[in-house]
């Protein structure tokens, strides 16, 4: 894909934010920064955005060459290995966009095969899915929207074994989250009731969530290089655009649709725009071309509306108007380090930098 002048300036102030983010946050985690002086939340080992971190510092790698910017990314991606046996499904998150956009790094292509066998390992098989896990926090056993994006691709490196899990692991989730039923929004999240031997929808987070609802679709679009193209996740992809509206509603919608004056949620359009840009690259696909606009609109907007630029008080490079957790009240209107990684990857995608079939 080509872009234009808007998505260079757009990119460029986005790694000039890794810079100074890099600077600021030493070798922390950046999590989510105040919209007023972009200062930044951090974590020490990373949480479940960790990987978002590292992805950055590669793209940055990527786009200057410098030798020390690849190694700050190697540093950022060896601090994830903790993760690799870490008692989650967000392994997905952490462990794929962490060593994905890793260039010629045996290191990172070795973490990432650890973390693979390590996830293949933690499939139940009587559940058919990674469990979310207990290492965040919470019932262990359950199943949720952002369990899936990272952990199919991720499971697909532990060779046909991984990818037949990954398989399994998509569908039951596919099959909790979004019924067949008529329902408009999905269900993005699940507990197993071990008395009662049966899946129980969780009230938190609720249908609506629209970062969820971005979630899914990026891990059925990663599918299909996994799996080609199947009936059935063409089916998904039409029963998704449709029921959250991801063509025709607003570009940037609230972050819980069942609060429409709530705050919106920049960092789950920009994963929307993402997965959109994956899925107009299926060949014959009647909805490629209206997801190769949407996604070039959708960016457009967030890169002409939510990011800071290079004259304002506020540092530049800041993509705004993220919201953590709504229902919380957790950085509702901050800059998110996921939503900046998506909106690198997807101007990056659109300027023919970043080849999306393989992160």
């Amino acid at each position: 894909m080509t872009g234009e002048v808007w998505a260079e300036n757009a990119l460029r102030l986005l790694l000039r934010r890794v810079d100074e983010t890099a600077e600021q946050v030493g070798g922390r985690f950046p999590l989510y920064a105040d919209p007023a002086d972009g200062r930044w939340t951090t974590t020490g080992r990373g949480s479940w955005t960790g990987g978002f971190w590292a992805g950055l510092l590669w793209l940055r790698a990527r786009h200057t060459g410098l030798p020390a910017h690849r190694s700050a990314a190697a540093t950022a991606t060896a601090a994830l290995a903790p993760w690799a046996e870490a008692d989650t499904a967000a392994r997905g998150l952490i462990l794929w966009y962490g060593t994905a956009l890793a260039e010629a790094d045996a290191a990172a292509d070795a973490l990432r095969e650890r973390a693979a066998r390590a996830a293949l390992g933690a499939l139940d098989p009587v559940l058919g899915l990674v469990p979310w896990g207990a290492a965040l926090g919470g019932p262990r056993l359950r199943a949720r929207a952002d369990g899936v994006p990272g952990l199919v691709p991720l499971l697909a490196c532990a060779g046909p074994e991984g990818r037949a899990a990954g398989e399994s692991h998509l569908r039951r989730h596919l099959d909790l989250c979004l019924p067949r039923d008529g329902t408009r929004r999905p269900v993005p999240s699940w507990r197993w009731d071990e008395a009662g031997s049966l899946w129980a929808a969780e009230p938190d987070p609720a249908p609506g969530w629209t970062r969820g609802e971005a979630w899914l679709l990026l891990a059925v679009a990663d599918a299909f290089a996994q799996t080609g193209v199947p009936e059935r996740l063409t089916e998904t992809v039409e029963l998704l655009l449709d029921r959250c509206a991801l063509l025709t509603g607003p570009l940037v919608p609230p972050a819980d649709t069942g609060h429409p004056e709530g705050p919106v949620d920049t960092s789950a359009v920009a994963i929307t725009a993402v997965a959109l840009l994956k899925l107009s690259g299926v060949p014959r696909a009647a909805w490629a071309s209206a997801c190769a606009d949407r996604a070039r609109s959708v960016l457009h907007r967030l890169a002409s509306a939510h990011l800071t630029g290079p004259d304002g008080p506020r540092p530049a490079g800041m993509l705004l108007d993220g919201c953590y957790d709504a229902a919380r009240g957790t950085a509702v209107r901050h800059e998110l380090v996921w939503g900046d990684f998506f909106l690198a990857l997807g101007l990056a995608a659109l300027l023919g930098r970043a080849d999306l079939t393989r992160v």
